[in-house]
């Protein structure tokens, strides 16, 4: 048994956010269990071996467990290496007096039970009329923003991916808090569910978050934000910018203009009035020559006012491969699968369900629209969006 223990202050906090301490595990461990209680405050927990990493539950827990074969969620089963490891603690939120911790690591030569969990009914796909799309293309509906069990989510892979095609989603990004322990899971449960899960991880820090799509392994979110980016698109995957503005998640991080990624989270389910403009300001400045909108309804518990699904991002696809078409700039964003929808679709513009809107263009230019299915010429690249007579946001298209 190790055990740490003292008392974090502000000062502490401003010199360095996460701290590393130290725990040796010796040859034979077949589990280890570390405990976490403070007083007061946030502070974070994760793990990371002689190896490697192996786990991050952020605020979310105050205690997990690594095993061969099994570990927490948001922690990666594995044999456990003999040597020096670590515990990670972000001091997320350390008031002026300090807050008083103590952590309990404990090694043991038991290898930890797997907890029985028992997958939930397929679920019912509701039916819905396709759109209109070019010859061997089709428009995918889906939520790029969710949470699980692994994080700070409250349902396990398989009741999300359930509870996803049940609202009639085609696909779904699964992108817990700095942690890709969900991967494995993904392919197996989206099966079982009848719906595409695209693998992620929200890249979580005090600054600003960031979603990366694809099969990239873990992103290192103590690093610089360029890093992030270039790493993903190492790997086959691609950065997002979430949530620009939303409250004290909102993006304050340094990322210099060459590295800025092309896709951001515009449309958030913190957007609740879509008359404030600053989310489409912010996409000018960020990216002058164009943003690729994307939207995700940052979906945690169902309790929660929040619903997968709203907004919907549209992928225009080929096959199921939703990353490329979202790479290649191939999104729409809409309120749910029944809203109003603006989509790029053979050169055209094509607004379905938008009678009495007002499309606009890049260049700020504003046109009415008139009829249920309504074709316009797409004049130039970059994003259009239909608002109604009050200047609300309704949909978005890139």
């Amino acid at each position: 048994m190790t055990v740490h223990g003292g008392r974090w202050s502000l000062e502490d906090r401003l010199e360095q956010g996460l701290h590393e301490l130290p725990f040796e595990v010796p040859q034979g461990t077949a589990s280890i269990t570390v405990e976490l209680s403070f007083d007061g405050g946030v502070i974070d927990l994760g793990c990371h071996g002689p190896d490697g990493f192996r786990g991050w539950s952020g605020g979310a827990r105050r205690r997990f467990t690594i095993g061969a074969d099994w570990a927490t969620p948001g922690y990666l089963p594995g044999e456990l290496e003999p040597g020096l490891w670590h515990v990670w603690l972000g001091l997320h939120r350390i008031p002026p007096d300090g807050v008083p911790y103590e952590v309990t690591v404990t090694t043991s030569g038991t290898a930890p039970t797997r907890p029985d969990e028992t997958a939930p009914p397929r679920p019912e796909r509701p039916s819905r009329p396709g759109l209109p799309a070019p010859d061997g293309m089709r428009w995918l509906a889906g939520d790029l923003h969710s949470h699980t069990v692994h994080s700070d989510g409250t349902l396990t892979v398989h009741e999300l991916a359930c509870l996803a095609a049940s609202r009639g989603l085609d696909y779904l990004a699964v992108t817990d808090h700095n942690t890709v322990s969900h991967h494995p899971e993904l392919p197996a449960a989206g099966a079982h569910a009848g719906i595409l899960l695209l693998p992620g991880q929200e890249v979580t820090t005090d600054l600003g978050h960031a979603n990366v799509f694809g099969d990239t392994g873990w992103i290192d979110f103590r690093g610089p934000s360029a890093d992030w980016a270039a790493s993903a698109a190492a790997r086959g995957g691609l950065m997002s910018i979430n949530h620009p503005l939303s409250g004290d998640c909102a993006w304050r991080r340094p990322l210099p203009a060459e590295h800025r990624p092309r896709h951001a989270e515009i449309w958030h389910s913190s957007w609740w009035d879509r008359r404030w403009g600053a989310p489409l300001a912010w996409a000018q400045v960020w990216r002058p020559q164009g943003v690729v909108p994307l939207g995700g309804s940052d979906f945690h518990d169902p309790a929660q006012e929040k619903s997968l699904g709203e907004p919907v991002t549209w992928v225009l696809a080929e096959g199921d491969d939703v990353l490329g078409g979202i790479a290649a700039g191939r999104t729409a964003v809409s309120a749910g699968l029944e809203a109003p929808v603006l989509l790029r679709v053979d050169g055209e513009l094509v607004a379905l369900g938008a009678d009495g809107t007002v499309l606009v263009r890049p260049d700020g230019r504003r046109t009415a629209v008139r009829g249920d299915r309504v074709r316009m010429p797409a004049e130039a690249a970059g994003m259009h969006r239909l608002e109604t007579h009050e200047n609300e946001v309704i949909a978005l298209c890139g």
